[in-house]
């Protein structure tokens, strides 16, 4: 194998390991670190693409390599993340469903709908400019933010608090209204634009550098309690632009 198609390819095992860590973290009880190994992973899936593009190095082993990969730290590992925290929301509650405990069990729909979603992706050569459905990541990240939200409740870094996400995101109802809302989007036909700059001019990137400022904006306000506005700013401004992105398309 060339070396230059190593290098991407050990990124990818990166994102597996971190996918693999963040499970072990849910099993052990501690969402927070497993959400950080799942941001890990979202890092490392970053740079075996920016890797693969700058060395000229893309194969198929390595288009196959980094689907699995995903699907074990975006599929897997936030549906157990999400399968824990709406479990312990459903303690004490009077409805049937969380009684009997089968709540919970719509977070599987998070794996499942991702393993569609890499399936697709995987088989369609039209997603260079722009995707169709949510990314597996962004999701990933949505969820995972989740536990670093309710860990730092009373983060100082924050501006402008955001108390309310605190019991938004205890709430077992909410929750899994907003797994079944996300998987559909992973797997919907919602054109989501890509992050990938072929140059830097404003004209033809008005989507990135609209979310990137909304993004930074967000950070300095919100601190953590940022990082699930993000991931919903870039559906909201996909849905805005959603004509150009289907034109260009």
């Amino acid at each position: 194998m060339n070396w230059k198609k190593r290098i991407p390819n050990t990124l990818t095992a990166f994102n597996l390991i971190a996918g693999l860590f963040a499970i072990i973290q849910v099993l052990e009880g501690d969402l927070m670190i497993a959400s950080l190994f799942i941001f890990l992973a979202a890092l490392f899936d970053f740079l075996d693409g920016t890797a693969a593009r700058l060395l000229d190095a893309r194969s198929e082993l390595g288009k196959q390599l980094d689907s699995l990969a995903d699907l074990v730290s975006f599929g897997v590992a936030p549906g157990l993340i999400m399968y824990q925290l709406i479990s312990s929301g459903c303690d004490g509650s009077c409805n049937i469903l969380e009684q009997l405990h089968i709540t919970p069990y719509f977070a599987l729909l998070i794996p499942v709908c991702s393993a569609f979603r890499l399936a697709r992706f995987n088989i369609d050569l039209s997603q260079e400019e722009h995707f169709i459905g949510m990314p597996t990541p962004a999701n990933a990240i949505f969820f995972a933010s989740i536990p670093l939200v309710l860990f730092y409740q009373s983060n100082q870094l924050s501006l402008i608090p955001l108390d309310f996400l605190n019991d938004f995101f205890t709430n077992s109802r909410i929750l899994a209204i907003l797994t079944v809302l996300f998987s559909y989007l992973l797997i919907s036909d919602f054109r989501m634009f890509s992050m990938k700059f072929r140059r830097l001019t404003w004209k033809g990137n008005e989507m990135r550098y609209l979310f990137l400022g909304l993004s930074v904006t967000c950070l300095i306000l919100f601190a953590l309690y940022a990082i699930p506005l993000i991931i919903l700013s870039y559906f909201i401004i996909s849905l805005f632009f959603q004509k150009q992105i289907v034109r260009r398309g």
